[in-house]
Order: C-alpha cells, then sequence, then structure tokens
C-alpha cells in the first residue's frame, strides 16, 4: 500500500472514530436536557415573582357540589397579573388517595391535607363542567399586601411546605382564606357582626348546607356531639365558604375602606334545585321511620299474643352496641375535635353488647331488669338533653327513640311475670 492510500485511510478511520464520538457525546448530552429543562423550570416556579402594579388578588368561591365531601363548596385565591402572564389558583384542603393508610388516618381524624396550584383555566373547565357556581371577590389590597400574600402562597405550596393537619372547622379550605388574608394585611381587616347570623351554631349551619333530612346530615348529627351546638362567633361562622364570601363583603381594612372593591359571577349554575317526592322516599325519615313502624307493630303483636319477638331485640340491642361501640371510637379514639361529648351514646349505648346474651334466652338474669329500666332512662335523659338545647340530634331519630320507649317498656312489662 502506498503512503498515499495509508494516509487517506488512517483520514478515513479518524473520521469515522470523530463521528462516533460526537454521536456519543450528543447521546449523553441528550440525556442531561430533560434534566436540564426539569430544573430550570422548577427553580423559575420557586422563585418568588415580583408582581406588577397590575396584579389582582381576588378570593374565589365555589357553589356545593352533588356529593357530600364538596356539598359545602370550596373557597380559593386566583392570582392574576397581565403583565407578568400569570394566572393561577391556590386553594386549601386537597388530599392524595394514594398516600399511605390514607382511609385509616382520615378515621383518626391525623390525614394531612395539601394546598393544591393549578391554572385558572383549568379550574373554570373542572368547575363549569360539574356546573358549580364561581363567585369572584377582587380584594382591595395594597401592592406590598397583595406580594405578602403571594409570596405566602408559594412558600406553602412548596414540598415541604405543602402539606398541613385539617380540621374541618378550624383548618379548611375556607378558613385558610381569612387566615392568609389576616397574615398579609398584618391582621388590619375587621369583620363587622350581622345580626342576621346571630345565635347560630356550627350545627344549624351544616343543616342550612346539607338539609335536616339527608343522609349525610344524618351521618353527621350521629357522629358529631354536642361541642358544634354552641352559638358561635363571626370569625367561626367562617368554616364555610358561603360565609366567607359574605363576610368579605361587609370585612373592612384599618383605614375603614371596603376589601372587596369588586363582585362578579364567572359561572353561574344551570341545575334546577327541586324535591321530588322520590328523594323522600329514600330519605333518613322515611325509611328509619318504616322500620320504627315495624318494632312498634311487632311490639303491639306481642303485647296482644303476650309474648316476645327474640329476632327483633336481639337487633335493636346489636345495632345499639355497634352505633355506640363506634360513637366512643370517635370520642375517645381520635384527633376529630367535634366529635365528643356525644349525647348520642344515650340511646346507643355500648353497653347493650353485654344484653344481646339475655335477650336471645327464654329467661334472663335478674340484673337484666334493672337494665332495661336503666336504658329507658337514658332515652328520657337524651330527650331532656334535646329539649333543652345540650344538644341537636338527627330529626330521623324521632320515630326510632318512640319505637325503642315503647319496646323497652313492653320488655319491663314482659319480664316482670
Amino acid at each position: 500500500m502506498s503512503p498515499r492510500a495509508q494516509s487517506r485511510g488512517v483520514l478515513k478511520v479518524s473520521t469515522m472514530v470523530s463521528t462516533a464520538l460526537d454521536q456519543t457525546a450528543k447521546m449523553k448530552y441528550k440525556r442531561f436536557i430533560p434534566i436540564l429543562l426539569f430544573l430550570f423550570f422548577n427553580l423559575s416556579f420557586c422563585q418568588e415573582l415580583k408582581l406588577s402594579s397590575e396584579a389582582e388578588i381576588s378570593v374565589l368561591t365555589f357553589g356545593p357540589g352533588t356529593n357530600l365531601n364538596d356539598a359545602f363548596g370550596h373557597s380559593a385565591f386566583r392570582i392574576k397579573d397581565k403583565s407578568l402572564g400569570l394566572d393561577i389558583v391556590y386553594g386549601y384542603g386537597g388530599y392524595d388517595f394514594e398516600a399511605p393508610n390514607f382511609v385509616l388516618k382520615f378515621a383518626l381524624g391525623k390525614l394531612n391535607y395539601l394546598i393544591t396550584r393549578k391554572s385558572f383555566s383549568d379550574i373554570l373547565k373542572i368547575y363549569s363542567y360539574y356546573d358549580r357556581t364561581i363567585e369572584q371577590q377582587r380584594l382591595n389590597l395594597r401592592d406590598s399586601e397583595k406580594q405578602k400574600l403571594y409570596n405566602y402562597l408559594v412558600y406553602n405550596y412548596k414540598p415541604g411546605n405543602r402539606a398541613y393537619l385539617y380540621d374541618f372547622f378550624y383548618d379548611n379550605c375556607a378558613t385558610k382564606i381569612r387566615d392568609v388574608v389576616t397574615i398579609a394585611t398584618n391582621q388590619s381587616v375587621t369583620y363587622p357582626s350581622s345580626d342576621t347570623f346571630e345565635d347560630l351554631s356550627f350545627r344549624d349551619l351544616i343543616h342550612d348546607q346539607v338539609g335536616l333530612n339527608t343522609w349525610g346530615s344524618f351521618g353527621i348529627d350521629i357522629a358529631l356531639g354536642s361541642v358544634v351546638d354552641r352559638s358561635i362567633t363571626t370569625e367561626e361562622k367562617m368554616f364555610l365558604p358561603k360565609y366567607i364570601y359574605k363576610n368579605l363583603e361587609t370585612a373592612k381594612t384599618n383605614n375603614n375602606q371596603a376589601l372587596v372593591y369588586s363582585t362578579n359571577t364567572i359561572y353561574k349554575s344551570r341545575k334546577n334545585q327541586s324535591y321530588a317526592l322520590i328523594w323522600f322516599m329514600v330519605s333518613p325519615v322515611f325509611i328509619i321511620g318504616l322500620l320504627s313502624l315495624i318494632i312498634i307493630f311487632v311490639t303491639y303483636k306481642d303485647f296482644k299474643a303476650s309474648k316476645r319477638t327474640k329476632w327483633i331485640d336481639i337487633t335493636i340491642f346489636s345495632l345499639t352496641a355497634v352505633v355506640g361501640l363506634l360513637l366512643l371510637f370517635l370520642w375517645f379514639g381520635t384527633n376529630h375535635t367535634a366529635t365528643g361529648y356525644n349525647y348520642n351514646l344515650l340511646w346507643a349505648f355500648p353497653l347493650n353488647l353485654l344484653a344481646i346474651a339475655q335477650v336471645s334466652k327464654n329467661k334472663i338474669k335478674n340484673w337484666f331488669r334493672s337494665y332495661l329500666k336503666y336504658v329507658l332512662i337514658m332515652l328520657c335523659l337524651m330527650t331532656l338533653h334535646w329539649v333543652i338545647g345540650v344538644q341537636v340530634f338527627a330529626i330521623a331519630l324521632l320515630p326510632l327513640l318512640l319505637a325503642l320507649l315503647l319496646r323497652y317498656t313492653y320488655l319491663i312489662h314482659y319480664f316482670k311475670k
């Protein structure tokens, strides 16, 4: 091979090696491009942007949905700055279904909730799809207060700060609106009390949202204790988005200016609320009233025949014991603040568990006769608590209480023989 040919061969090999090295380097760089873009994107969002003078901060109030978990509505902050191309919504009260032991932590009152951030366009699509009204209240804040509020939300949204321990009455999506506004304005906002909202309790406001004769209301009235039946302050009423909206409308800053300078409806729900007969047929009052009539009818038949239907007694004592044990668990075994001092335990008596063995026999122990008188007294005491206002109970319990009073009275009469 000539020297020229050798030279051309070496040059060709060198070119191939160089090309291969360039391709390898490019492949390595390509691997790093997504990582670099990811880091750049996150760093740009983590930085607290300097809002312009055109920035607007609004409180969004979303109407109730069809499920119990969204029956009370929702509140969130909207941050809009045309100069920065910014239009995002921060809201508290989100949760992660994939969190470890989600159901157990929720039951124990130890579930961490999250602050969420979404674009306003996404929020509008979601809530209009589910046909939920969106009201907007623009806040009358100084530029420094807007920046402070925005910085607070950005800081809260950071991964290490995003989770917080939720409380339905004192630390939820609505109370966070009140608290963050207070922080941003250095506690210079006052909420004038209104005679319209005087002498209302937490339970009153819950009933106003979910109704008296619904299964959601029934479950809440069974689970929550007498602690939610006291009269509450104007600030405490703001645990509901509805009252955040109403109180912001009358709120004043320290220089006696209105906190809200404009209000508008972004989306109006099209649904027509109507109360149909079919809904009453599946309501707590109808279903529990029907079951109570069965107890009364069986008791009447037993009285006429001087006998005792065991299955009805076993069912009564079993169900009341199970409900009572659940209420005890909610009171003493969880971190829920609203499940204490629950006098539903006067009808759902946990010790009824010990009575199941007695009512399943033909002959009873002597102590059971006294126990029947005791549970009858407990029912009378519960009625007294209801009348004098110590605790408000589910309206659907009225027919059940009557049925239990009659049944226990008959059992006392029957076991005297």
